[in-house]
């Protein structure tokens, strides 16, 4: 899953509990469960506008206990940091923001491509591929030079090996001549669907991803 399909999770899962927490802080404090005849939850203390959401009891339970200051601290501590390694995971990026593209002949012209504009590109690219109904490709940093990453699904029956050599030859060595590179390397998690049959099961299994060197 790309870090986007995590922020959104993650954001939707905090946006529902507290939207939840909300409605019930609201229903409380307009006194709408003794209006429209509604049974609050039985583990929610502010049914009514009179109650405080935590109760003088309820906030001085624990407060004698040895263990309840160095839990309350490490629990909030544990959420800071938390927040802060999520913070700093938006702020970097797992590979180049652009790439230089060569203008021979053009002096003192310099051309910059984004990323995420070759990223779509050798994704289109790959998703024409004869029998791919599937199709991603990230570009990421390493070492001296970029590296491509991608995972394609292939439709049933499909040919790994022919993806390879078509990818191999046909986007990769695209992208690679455009950008003038010497080597693009390139990571391929390859899928292939099988066909459903009546009374078998499917079985899955991990493989490692093929190389192009």
């Amino acid at each position: 899953m790309r870090r986007t399909g995590v922020n959104r999770l993650l954001l939707g899962v905090v946006g529902a509990v507290l939207l939840a927490v909300g409605v019930l802080v609201l229903a409380g404090g307009l006194d709408l469960y003794r209006r429209l005849g509604a049974d609050p939850p039985g583990w929610w203390p502010l049914t009514s506008p009179d109650q405080p959401v935590l109760s003088a009891r309820s906030r001085t339970r624990w407060a004698d206990s040895t263990w309840w200051w160095p839990t309350v601290i490490g629990g909030l501590a544990v959420v800071i940091a938390g927040t802060a390694w999520w913070l700093v995971a938006q702020l970097r990026r797992s590979g180049p923001a652009g790439l230089v593209v060569p203008t021979p002949g053009a002096t003192g012209l310099r051309l910059r491509v984004r990323t995420r504009a070759l990223e779509e590109a050798l994704e289109n690219g790959t998703a024409t591929l004869p029998e791919v109904e599937r199709a991603g490709v990230r570009l990421v940093r390493a070492p001296g030079h970029p590296r491509l990453r991608g995972a394609v699904r292939l439709t049933p029956g499909g040919d790994p090996a022919a993806l390879v050599e078509h990818f191999d030859t046909g986007p990769r060595t695209d992208a690679r001549t455009s950008l003038g590179l010497p080597e693009l390397p390139a990571d391929l998690r390859i899928r292939v669907l099988q066909a459903a049959q009546p009374g078998s099961r499917r079985r899955r299994g991990r493989r490692r991803p093929p190389r192009v060197e």
